[in-house]
């Protein structure tokens, strides 16, 4: 059993008390007994604090396990508790499946394009598509890198792409001409030289070139280049707690390479939010072209009621309520005047009205262009 200092001192006057007990035949044990309820009282005490409900403390396990906060990998895939709500917000890219085709699109043509560009053999790849909030993924950039910030015109937007230094290394020792099969040589502990930065820009404006077209069958628009930075603090393009996508893509030449990461946020994709939506590149969301073509052949021979109206007269209702059988209404109409033919509420044509084969005919002598309401 562990005691406090207290409880040592109240230990220490009961074992002397019973020592000047035995010491002295005539003791009555008055002391004895004194101590000894002041230790039960205490002990008593204690044992209530200790296993109280109310005022018992949560040991470190039962608090993560309440706000979902849990170490390893499980924490990643299945979250729980509080943090479970907190990210209840998130929009996961799996609900945009268009987004998976327009990177692997661009994974293709990155693949192209960078060949051509250092004229070497380099293998582009998809890691993973991830959903964050901008300010977690600034603070898990791993330093030193380069972060361009891109805008995307047509959507009045930013975006965000960072280069490890493997990469910056990769693409600066391959450009230049440096030896097959031998890794690039970092130098840690100094800032970027403006040939690194160059190169760098010149390796991303292949890639936004490519972002163009992998866009290009969902909507036109193009990313121009806005500035490139090494400290995170600068590229801020969002709010912290706003989400985004991450697209980790990489970059292999032979023995030398590197990792590239796309983000993009979701203010920005949601002009074609829509568009992600599709389950395949063109879909029509119901529509039926074979059914549109089969119901514009089919109203183009429907029979339909016209109307041949002689004329028009407004009478007031109290005249009409005094009308009886014989009552004649004059129409202010001659053999010239025009007939109005209707197909429901709207004027299709006008013509003259006369006789063909002993039948009332009207002569069409005019056709209106833009139906009238009347």
């Amino acid at each position: 059993m562990i005691m406090d200092d207290e409880d040592e001192n109240i230990a220490d006057d009961w074992a002397a008390a019973l020592e000047d007990s035995e010491d002295s035949e005539g003791g009555d044990g008055g002391e004895i007994d004194a101590l000894a309820d002041e230790w039960a009282a205490m002990s008593s005490d204690g044992n209530e604090d200790d296993f109280s409900d109310s005022s018992r403390v949560l040991n470190q396990s039962e608090i993560d396990n309440l706000l979902g906060f849990q170490e390893g990998d499980e924490a990643e895939s299945d979250k729980s508790g509080i943090e479970a709500i907190i990210d209840s917000g998130m929009v996961s890219y799996e609900r945009l499946p268009m987004l998976e085709v327009v990177f692997d699109r661009l994974v293709r043509m990155m693949s192209t394009s960078l060949r051509n560009f250092t004229s070497d053999n380099v293998e582009v790849s998809l890691d993973n598509i991830t959903s964050i909030r901008f300010g977690d993924y600034l603070n898990s950039i791993p330093l030193p890198a380069m972060l361009t910030v891109f805008k995307v015109e047509e959507w009045d937007n930013f975006g965000l792409i960072t280069v490890d230094s493997s990469l910056i290394y990769s693409i600066v020792d391959v450009l230049l001409g440096g030896r097959r099969g031998t890794s690039a040589m970092r130098i840690e502990g100094r800032p970027y030289t403006t040939i690194e930065r160059n190169l760098v820009e010149r390796m991303i404006n292949v890639v936004l070139t490519d972002m163009c077209g992998a866009f290009d069958p969902l909507a036109s628009v193009s990313f121009r280049f806005d500035s490139l930075e090494t400290n995170p603090r600068f590229a801020t393009i969002a709010r912290p707690a706003n989400a985004a996508i991450v697209a980790r893509l990489r970059i292999d030449m032979e023995d030398r390479g590197g990792r590239l990461e796309l983000l993009l946020p979701y203010a920005t994709l949601e002009p074609v939010r829509e568009l992600l939506l599709q389950m395949f590149m063109g879909e029509k969301f119901g529509r039926d072209s074979i059914w549109e073509n089969h119901l514009a052949t089919e109203l183009w021979s429907t029979d339909v009621e016209l109307d041949a109206v002689l004329d028009e007269v407004t009478v007031p209702l109290h005249d009409v309520l005094n009308w009886k059988v014989g009552t004649r209404l004059d129409l202010q109409v001659t053999p010239e005047t025009t007939v109005d033919l209707r197909c429901g509420e709207s004027s299709m044509f006008r013509g003259k009205m006369g006789q063909r084969s002993g039948n009332i005919a009207v002569r069409i002598d005019q056709k209106l262009d833009r139906p009238q309401v009347t």
